[in-house]
């Protein structure tokens, strides 16, 4: 599946070459726009694979748009620009701005940019996904833990046969443990 691009650029015939050279290489420029604003509105009804975007334009600069878009979105970003002064470096690291390309833009140092954007994206979302997994892991996992202190409380029973209900009544219900240990806590939640 090709990936879907959003291309922001003033200057028009900069924007068809920068375009172009996507679309020759096989990917998808879903949507083009000429100032900040526009490019904003696009992020959000498009949500593309990812942004090439220039700093200087009319109404919203890209560094301003740039941060308006991650603010609610996902998507990397690789801003181009004629300008390569510090002080457009500093402002551009930023959360999701994942490359800076200084005009003109050619396809040598275009493609390899936007390779390596998509792949840190990959990897980064990834990584975002393997954290919420193991942090819902842990969640269940403190669930099961306080069922069994409760079980233990109240009951009399060892740690290990407080589990074995946990674990019983899960297998004889075709519940998880957490949904199981939710239910002994909820009882005796109640029963306070």
């Amino acid at each position: 599946m090709s990936k879907r691009i959003l291309l922001v650029e003033d200057e028009s015939l900069i924007r068809l070459d920068i375009s172009s050279i996507l679309q020759d290489n096989g990917y998808d420029v879903v949507g083009e726009a000429s100032d900040g604003e526009k490019a904003v509105e696009l992020a959000f009804s498009l949500q593309p694979d990812l942004i090439i975007m220039d700093i200087k334009m009319p109404k919203l600069d890209g560094l301003k748009a740039g941060k308006i878009i991650s603010s609610k979105i996902d998507t990397p970003i690789i801003l181009v620009t004629a300008y390569s002064q510090k002080e457009f470096v500093e402002k551009s690291k930023q959360a999701n701005v994942v490359g800076y390309l200084v005009k003109p833009v050619s396809e040598t140092n275009l493609l390899p940019a936007v390779e390596v954007a998509l792949s840190q994206a990959a990897k980064m979302k990834a990584m975002q996904e393997a954290v919420a997994e193991a942090n819902e892991k842990v969640e269940k996992r403190k669930l099961v833990e306080k069922a069994k202190g409760l079980l233990m409380d109240k009951q009399s029973i060892s740690e290990e046969e407080a589990y074995q209900k946990i674990r019983k009544f899960s297998m004889k219900h075709q519940l998880s443990m957490d949904q199981t240990a939710a239910k002994v806590i909820a009882k005796y939640n109640k029963d306070k």
